[in-house]
Formats: C-alpha cells, sequence, structure tokens
C-alpha cells in the first residue's frame, strides 16, 4: 500500500511540480500524491494538479471563521481522502498546535535557508533571501524538516547547501537554491518519509 500523500499550496507550485515529476520519474515511489489543497483559490498550482490529474481542493483561509474552522475543513478533506501524510510546499499559513500535533511526524516543510539560520516566523520567501545576503553569508541552502508548533522548528531531515556568489541579488539567489535543493531535497525527503510511514517506523 502507498504512502497517500496531500500536498498544501498557496502559489504557484514550482516545488509541487518537483513531486508531481519525482514521482512520475520513480523518484517518489514509495507514496502517491492524492490530494492538493490550496488556501487560496485561482493559484497555478491548483493547474498543475489538475493537468497531472490529481485531486484538488480549495480550503480558503479568508472565507474561514478564524484558524479552527479553516483547519476543520482541511482535516475533513484529508480524512475524506484517507491521507498519511502532509507535505507543505509553498502554503503561506500557519498552522495550530492543536493541528501539527494531531499529524505529528506527518508534516513536512522545505524552508530555504540552512535552519537554524534565517528561519521562524517572519522568514517566507524573499525576506529569507534578503537576510542571508544582508548578513554577508557565503553559503545557504534549503532545509526539509518536520512541521510542529514552532515555526521552521520541527526536527531535520535533509539539508543541502547553496553557495552564494558576489553580485547575488535576493531573486538570484532564490532561484539558484531553488533549482539547486528545494527541488531536489522536497522529493528525496517525501520518498524517505512515505517509506517509513509504510514500514511503521515513524
Amino acid at each position: 500500500m502507498l504512502t497517500r500523500i496531500a500536498v498544501f499550496v498557496s502559489g504557484g507550485g514550482t516545488n509541487l511540480q518537483a513531486l508531481i515529476d519525482a514521482e512520475k520519474s520513480g523518484i517518489i515511489k514509495s507514496g502517491k500524491i492524492e490530494l492538493v489543497i490550496s488556501s487560496k483559490p485561482g493559484v497555478f498550482a491548483l493547474e498543475r494538479a489538475q493537468k497531472a490529474g490529481i485531486k484538488t481542493q480549495v480550503v480558503s483561509r479568508k472565507e474561514s471563521q478564524g484558524q479552527e474552522d479553516f483547519e476543520g475543513k482541511i482535516i475533513s478533506a484529508l480524512e475524506e481522502n484517507g491521507i498519511d501524510f502532509i507535505v507543505l510546499a509553498g502554503f503561506m499559513s500557519i498552522l495550530s498546535e492543536n493541528f501539527t500535533k494531531k499529524y505529528a511526524d506527518r508534516i513536512i516543510n522545505v524552508h530555504p535557508s540552512l535552519i537554524p539560520s534565517f528561519c521562524g516566523k517572519g522568514f517566507y520567501g524573499l525576506k529569507v533571501h534578503e537576510e542571508a545576503l544582508k548578513y554577508g553569508v557565503k553559503v545557504s541552502g534549503a532545509t526539509v524538516h518536520f512541521v510542529n508548533e514552532i515555526p521552521d522548528g520541527g526536527k531535520i531531515i535533509l539539508q543541502k547547501a547553496v553557495e552564494v556568489k558576489e553580485g547575488d541579488t535576493p531573486e538570484v539567489l532564490q532561484k539558484r537554491i531553488m533549482e539547486q535543493a528545494e527541488w531536489k531535497l522536497l522529493p528525496e525527503a517525501c520518498e524517505l518519509v512515505s517509506r517509513m510511514i509504510q514500514e511503521e517506523k515513524i
């Protein structure tokens, strides 16, 4: 039985595409993406999922009556689809302690820096790379970690370093980290955790 995966998105879905491609090429073989949940309607990630024949659902944060209602709708969708494992791929909503405890060791996220640097509340998107460049680091990268109630605070699964080059802008560094680290690490971690769930090691 393959591990049933849900991918949570909020935007363009480049990390989702990396996962779809990895499933097609056999990098992810212990799990199957069964559902894509978006916190916003009309985002390109939904199109990517539909094109790949993956079921989609929009759970709008704006239209929910607070965090509990928002997460309640997500939990219903996960249970209806028999989901075992959640991958956050550019999901722009913080999940509550109640939610992360319910799915302990069943949620992973990719963060565009080498945790514990440039992470935590407020560190997302270009902001991470702006801060890294401002600090003058010579090496940055990406980290895939389990998700708990602390933003970027869960146990690290995989990390990959990426060189920071002279003259890098936040946009250039972001692209290099995506291509060299995020899009490789996330599928690898996805397969690793899917296999561990299958073998009941976590």
